[in-house]
């Protein structure tokens, strides 16, 4: 019986923990940390950007990948 009443307190205490967590609204000037290059999935981020770049410009049409769109000329 005890241990039906210690495993029901730890229950609650995790459902109470889980329960009180919340998203947290993170200021302007601190979210550039968050986006830092470094948290990217590609392998290198570098060659990523520079084959985005030369992908949007040959194809003349930008922003049909998600990104806004710019001019065709490589100068966005």
């Amino acid at each position: 019986m005890r241990r039906l009443g210690l495993l029901i307190l730890a229950l609650a205490t995790l459902a109470l923990a889980t329960l009180t967590t919340a998203c947290v609204v993170v200021p302007q000037n601190r979210r550039k940390r968050l986006a830092d290059p470094m948290m990217r999935f590609d392998a290198d981020a570098l060659e990523a950007h520079k084959k985005q770049k030369f992908y949007s410009t040959r194809e003349g049409a930008a922003g049909g990948d998600g990104t806004p769109a710019g001019g065709g000329c490589g100068c966005q």
